[in-house]
């Protein structure tokens, strides 16, 4: 009987591990083609791994909670005599990491994720490169001992902290070969980081002494960090007959970069009213017709999607992100869409390149994605390389809402319920009152780069493209 040495698959980009959190089958348990064996979870993902051979699980290599590089073995298959796999090493400590190389490392985040079609409200979902922080940290340095591997993800970690190759080597690991693994370099970066802070409490005097001489006019960063006062979380009591739910992997994920966000970006709100009576009678008209033709629903959120694609082509310093001092100009429009899971959690899929999708494109790739994202079939790209987003807080009956920028983006909106309202409307035979359906759009901005200018008019930008909506169009 031959064997199959099912491998972690490469997940994405900037993927480079994942996390074992659950065995659906069990040593000795058969094991049909495409069905799946274990769940992993990344800093992007939930998802499974299926099997693509038939046969009997032999071996598992990995218990839960460990973490699995991509391209190390995770279980043994045997198979009904077919030999479908190639004569690797089984042990996991010498299987091979296919994707050591640059292009495949993935940022230092506390990703955050979420789900629905006609989305939600406050995101998150980190996609590449979302860690709230926007530090200035030292090149990893390519001195040390060369002959420990480090991950992708690793080596983008010590980058972002400062970490020298020296230090890095330094650092005990917990992986096979006693490789530093995520949790270690994060684990060493709480020691590191409480070192430095317990230093500064102890020496509260030496501290305050040149304040009190300091000269009458400080550069903008020592006024930051001498006005920065020391602060400690309440702690929260429960009573007996409370109870106490301990947060799931994803809602501490959403949690953390929520603060993150909150603490990076100065949050400011532009609000405006649109008219979109005739978008709502054009959809009205059309979606029988394009329900028959195209097998699927057409909902509001292809059409917010292209409205706010045109308007960031129009104001391109809105699809911008910042490093530091540098502002850094998206070339690519890629619009995620905050989704709402069943359990309650949110994750942000992505439309890429939604500025050159027709309509009809759009809607195939919002119902796609929210059907895969309520079904755990998202992919880690799938997540990835957003540079705006929208949030339908309309799906839940709310007329507005003030919803935390997903970084590393710098603005996000929010799309109300529409309801009917009257208005006065403007005829050459005077002013008329009118029943029109109206609808508050949201946005919210980060101030250190987008300022009220730019933030209102691009949000009346995308109000305007949806009040102007053109009844006859065919799609």
């Amino acid at each position: 009987m031959a064997e199959h040495q099912l491998i972690l698959p490469k997940m994405g980009e900037s993927v480079s591990e994942a996390t074992i959190i659950k065995w659906l089958k069990q040593p000795g348990d058969r094991i049909e083609e495409d069905e799946p064996i274990l769940e992993i979870a990344t800093d992007k993902v939930d998802s499974d791994v299926p099997s693509p051979v038939a046969g009997i699980l032999k071996e598992q290599l990995f218990a839960v909670d460990a973490v699995v590089q991509v391209g190390q073995v995770l279980a043994v298959i045997a198979t009904d005599g077919l030999d479908s796999a190639s004569p690797e090493p089984r042990h996991p400590s010498a299987s091979t990491n296919v994707d050591s190389g640059p292009d495949d490392q993935t940022h230092h985040q506390p990703a955050h994720q979420m789900r629905e079609p006609e989305a939600t409200a406050i995101p998150y979902v980190p996609a590449e490169g979302q860690d709230g922080h926007s530090t200035e940290s030292k090149p990893l340095a390519t001195s040390g001992s060369g002959s420990r591997f480090y991950s992708p993800l690793v080596k983008n970690i010590a980058a972002q902290e400062g970490i020298s190759m020296d230090e890095l080597d330094s650092i005990a690991g917990s992986g096979n070969e006693n490789r530093v693994t995520k949790q270690d370099i994060l684990d060493y970066l709480k020691i590191r980081g409480g070192g430095a802070a317990a230093a500064s409490e102890t020496t509260p005097a030496v501290a305050a002494g040149p304040a009190r001489q300091a000269p009458a006019v400080q550069s903008p960063v020592a006024q930051t960090t001498s006005a920065a006062p020391a602060t400690s979380a309440a702690v929260p009591s429960a009573s007996g007959s409370d109870e106490i739910i301990e947060m799931d992997r994803m809602r501490r994920l959403i949690a953390d970069h929520m603060v993150a966000s909150v603490q990076t970006s100065p949050h400011v709100c532009s609000f405006v009213e649109a008219d979109v009576t005739n978008l709502v009678n054009w959809r009205n008209k059309i979606k029988s017709t394009y329900e028959k033709r195209e097998g699927e629903k057409i909902t509001f959120t292809p059409v917010f999607i292209e409205a706010v694609s045109k308007a960031l082509k129009d104001f391109p310093m809105v699809n911008v992100s910042v490093d530091g001092y540098n502002i850094i100009k998206k070339k690519n429009i890629n619009i995620g869409m905050a989704t709402a899971l069943p359990s309650g959690n949110l994750i942000v899929p992505v439309i890429r390149n939604a500025d050159q999708l027709s309509l009809v494109g759009l809607s195939k790739s919002v119902n796609d994605l929210a059907a895969r994202a309520r079904a755990n079939k998202l992919r880690p790209d799938d997540t990835q390389g957003g540079t705006f987003t929208v949030t339908n807080v309309g799906a839940f009956g709310n007329i507005t809402g003030t919803p935390i920028i997903n970084q590393p983006q710098v603005a996000i909106l929010a799309v109300g319920t529409i309801v009917k309202k009257p208005a006065v409307l403007e005829t050459e035979h005077g002013d008329v009152i009118a029943i029109r359906h109206k609808m508050v759009l949201s946005l919210s901005y980060d101030h250190r780069v987008v300022d009220g200018s730019l933030g209102g008019r691009f949000v009346k930008r995308v109000a305007d493209y949806l009040e102007a909506w053109d009844l006859d169009r065919e799609i």
